[in-house]
C-alpha cells in the first residue's frame, strides 16, 4: 500500500512485464523475467487493474476471455462466476450468460461500475493463475459487496501467491506481509500488527482512516 504516485501500480506492471525495469532485475526462483517467454509469464498470472476493460461481448465471453484456451468451457465459466459475485449479476440479465453487455450494440445491456467490476473479478478467477494480482479491485463496490469479494478471494488465493493493492486498511490488513511504498521504494514492511507497533507511516495512515469511522 501507499499514497497515490508511490509506485504501486508500476510494480504490478513490472511483475507482469508490461514494463521492463530500467535497472536491476526481477527474478522467479533465480530466473530473470527477461529470460522467460512473455506468453509463459502471462499464462500463470491473473490480474485485475483499477482501469479494467469492459468488453462489448456477451456476459459469457466477458468471463471466458480470462482464459482464451477454455473460453467455450461453460462449466469453467459458470464456476468462475459462482466463485465471485458475478453470478448474482448474470442471474438478473434477460439472456443470462448470452446477454450482450455494453452500449456498443442496440440490444446491449449496460452494467453499473460495481457490476462490471464483479464480471472483471470473475474473469481473473477464470484464469486460475498461480499468481493473482488485484489492483484496487473493489474501488467501485460498496462495503457489503467488498466483504463478499474478499470472502471469495480468500478461498481462491489458498495455496497461491496473491498481491493486493489497496488504500483500504480493511483490505490490506488481511495480508501476511504489507510493503508500504513511498517514492518508489519500500519504506516499511511487515504484518498489520507489526506495522502498527512501529508507529511509522503505516500507523499514521491507519489512524487517519480510522478517525473517519469514529
Amino acid at each position: 500500500m501507499g499514497e497515490n504516485g508511490a509506485g504501486k501500480t508500476t510494480i504490478v506492471k513490472l511483475l507482469t512485464r508490461l514494463y521492463d525495469p530500467d535497472e536491476g532485475r526481477i527474478t522467479v526462483d533465480g530466473i530473470d523475467l527477461k529470460d522467460m517467454r512473455i506468453e509463459d509469464i502471462h499464462a500463470h498470472i491473473g490480474v485485475i487493474f483499477q482501469d479494467f476493460i469492459r468488453y462489448s461481448l456477451s456476459a459469457r465471453e466477458n468471463i471466458g476471455v480470462g482464459r482464451i484456451d477454455d473460453q467455450h468451457d461453460m462449466e469453467r465459466i459458470e464456476d468462475a462466476a459462482e466463485r465471485s459475485p458475478a453470478d448474482q449479476v448474470i442471474d438478473k440479465l434477460p439472456g443470462g450468460y448470452d446477454t450482450q453487455l455494453g452500449r456498443l450494440f442496440n440490444k446491449g445491456r449496460d452494467l453499473s461500475g460495481g457490476e462490471w467490476q464483479k464480471v472483471a473479478i470473475a474473469r481473473a478467477y477464470m484464469r486460475d493463475a498461480d499468481l493473482i494480482i488485484l489492483d484496487e479491485p473493489t474501488a467501485a463496490l460498496d462495503a457489503k459487496a467488498e466483504a463478499e469479494v474478499f470472502s471469495w478471494f480468500k478461498s481462491l488465493a489458498s495455496g497461491k501467491t496473491a498481491v493486493i493493492i489497496s488504500h483500504r486498511f480493511s483490505t490490506v490488513r488481511m495480508a501476511d506481509r504489507i510493503p508500504v511504498l513511498e517514492n518508489g521504494a519500500i519504506l516499511e514492511s511487515g504484518s498489520h500488527e507489526q506495522l502498527l507497533a512501529l508507529r511509522g507511516r503505516y500507523a499514521e495512515l491507519f489512524e487517519l482512516q480510522a478517525a473517519g469511522y469514529r
